[in-house]
């Protein structure tokens, strides 16, 4: 992705709201291809014409399939303060994802265990007293079906390895273009139709809410061949 392509939804001080398109990495791995987080780094160095390193701390982190709202702190202070409100379950998070299948209730509250196979990059579900397991959980609600597929609202309330997309392939309802988990191929082989739509968390530094929401992309109904 371009600079001039990034789109920010939310700045301020101490954060920073970016949109994340599927395919980009949201912060550095093994591979060194660019990421979400040199791109809001460059954007601050830019515009703000500072000298040398720019801060920008990860405080949550989307799959590099997915697509999305993608938050960064802009100061230690504020990454440690939304870190732990990450960790304390504090950060109301809704993804939306289309899935092959009908669920057979309209909502439900799923409940596994996962472990995190950290050479394949995989998880998978376990039994309970597994070693290395982690209780997952989300809430899912239907609103949408076309034929044999489905459009999710989730609520993960747990923050998993690979959570939303385990927990659903587990069922019979993959998400459509995430070949790893069993869900069928798309055009678009760097994306799968799961997409952070929203953030809500508390402000780090002032006593108010910061809620940034995001549509769908567009592009979904060429990748994917589905509605918005």
């Amino acid at each position: 992705m371009s600079d001039s392509e990034l789109h920010v939804l939310y700045e301020d001080n101490h954060c920073l709201v970016l949109a994340k398109p599927a395919g980009l990495l949201m912060a550095g791995d093994a591979t060194g291809d660019d990421t979400l987080l040199d791109c809001g780094k460059r954007y601050i160095r830019e515009k703000y014409s500072k000298p040398g390193n720019v801060y920008l701390g990860v405080v949550h982190r989307l799959d590099r399939p997915v697509s999305g709202v993608a938050l960064f702190a802009r100061t230690s202070k504020a990454a440690a303060r939304i870190s732990a409100q990450f960790r304390e379950g504090q950060v109301q998070k809704v993804y939306h994802a289309w899935v092959d299948g009908r669920p057979p209730t309209e909502s439900e509250v799923l409940v596994d265990y996962l472990v995190k196979d950290a050479d394949r990059n995989v998880s998978r579900t376990a039994a309970s007293d597994e070693s290395g397991a982690r209780e997952a959980q989300l809430e899912y609600r239907v609103l949408r079906t076309e034929s044999h597929r489905s459009l999710l609202e989730i609520r993960p309330q747990t923050g998993r390895p690979h959570q939303i997309r385990v927990q659903l392939a587990s069922r019979g309802w993959p998400i459509l273009g995430d070949v790893k988990y069993g869900g069928p191929q798309c055009s678009n082989r760097r994306a799968i139709a799961l997409h952070a739509q929203s953030l809500t968390l508390k402000h780090p530094t002032l006593s108010e809410e910061i809620s940034v929401s995001l549509d769908l992309p567009a592009i979904w109904s060429k990748w994917f061949g589905v509605s918005r």
